[in-house]
């Protein structure tokens, strides 16, 4: 290295000194890369007036939709802010695209996805994930839960392929293993998305970007049905779909 510098701007060592600096001190540490944080969730969330739903459950006297890994809450018709979110921010542990779900009696939340399910008390699971052979189906899948009916008189019914299945709850087993006809079901479509029951009684069908409403006194489809749901729901303009 040199005894003395002349100074001048900008301050620049000789490649000599620099050698000889790296020699004695090794070479220079490179900087861990900076990793911002943030809450924010994917860009890619669905488009409630564009899509269809995985599933639709009324829970704690709110709806929720869910699509894809997301979730939309409704209290008395309105979207709550900070929706949609990620699903797994109420039910840790339930599965990305569940494919049903419904609340039972007691309160409890299920969750189908392939041939599986899940049980939740609030946000705490109590069982899950178990085979859907436990509760005596043959199949997998299951497109559509729904619980309908008044007080005793409500029964669980999982929809599949235009076909569906009368299950218990408090014996945990499908009623029979023979499924019985979608055209029990006056003017709902043979394939649905999901399914659910108003504070009303009246249980909704969903199929499509479309739902139908099911009266259950005249046991049919109430006229004026298949309308949007992105327009009764999400307040979707009529324009996205003409």
């Amino acid at each position: 290295m040199s005894p003395f510098y002349s100074f001048s701007y900008p301050l620049e060592l000789s490649d000599d000194d620099k050698q000889g600096i790296q020699y004695l001190y090794g070479p220079p540490r490179k900087a861990p890369p900076v990793i911002t944080e943030t809450n924010e969730i994917e860009t890619t969330v669905p488009d409630p007036c564009r899509t269809n739903f995985d599933a639709v459950s009324m829970i704690r006297g709110e709806m929720f939709f869910f699509k894809s890994r997301y979730v939309w809450r409704i209290r008395d018709g309105r979207l709550q802010a900070g929706y949609p979110a990620l699903a797994t921010r109420h039910w840790r542990g339930i599965p990305d695209n569940i494919d049903a779900a419904y609340e039972d009696k007691t309160g409890n939340s299920w969750f189908f996805q392939g041939d599986s399910y899940w049980v939740f008390d609030a946000e705490r699971r109590i069982t899950g994930p178990d085979s859907v052979h436990r509760l005596g189906l043959q199949v997998s899948d299951i497109q559509a839960a729904l619980m309908w009916g008044e007080d005793k008189a409500q029964k669980t019914y999982l929809f599949k392929s235009g076909t569906y299945w009368r299950f218990s709850p408090l014996e945990n087993r499908v009623d029979t293993a023979h499924p019985r006809s979608m055209q029990d079901w006056r003017g709902i479509p043979m394939d649905i998305d999901a399914a659910f029951q108003d504070r009303y009684g009246f249980a909704h069908f969903l199929s499509g970007r479309q739902y139908w409403k099911f009266d259950p006194v005249e046991v049919k489809v109430l006229e004026g049905y298949p309308r949007y749901i992105g327009m009764d729901f999400f307040g979707c303009p009529a324009s996205f779909y003409r």
